[in-house]
């Protein structure tokens, strides 16, 4: 699969929100558009290369390309704030944890290892 800037500026310039269906299936939803529920498609990670796979959007399975879905999961898995492969154990408490200074309302480290959930 052949890397494309235009995926990666995409990618950067638009926000994404991350939830990990399963270990090394990532929901990518597009967040910058207007109904950002009808813009999730999932993004297939390796399990031994840790090589992104695939993407569930219409660029990606039309054109086996590039899309920026996959820059931006990339992107967040590079930096660390995305773990692809979270470990069983959500037994532990994230050490960048801030739920304390939110009230009842659980912090991002919490929610993406699985530590909390989001209220309805």
């Amino acid at each position: 699969m052949l890397f494309h800037p235009t995926a990666q500026n995409r990618a950067q310039a638009e926000q994404f929100s991350f939830d990990v269906d399963a270990p090394g299936l990532i929901k990518v939803t597009n967040e910058s558009h207007e109904n950002p529920a009808a813009h999730q498609y999932t993004v297939s990670i390796d399990d031994v290369t840790e090589d992104l796979m695939a993407c569930t959007c219409p660029h990606h399975v039309h054109r086996n390309a590039y899309c920026k879905h996959m820059a931006a999961v990339e992107n967040a898995t590079d930096d660390g704030t995305l773990e692809a492969f979270p470990s069983e154990d959500n037994n532990v408490e994230p050490e960048d944890c801030d739920c304390d200074s939110l009230g009842d309302f659980p912090c991002w480290p919490c929610v993406r290892t699985g530590w909390k959930k989001l209220p309805n």
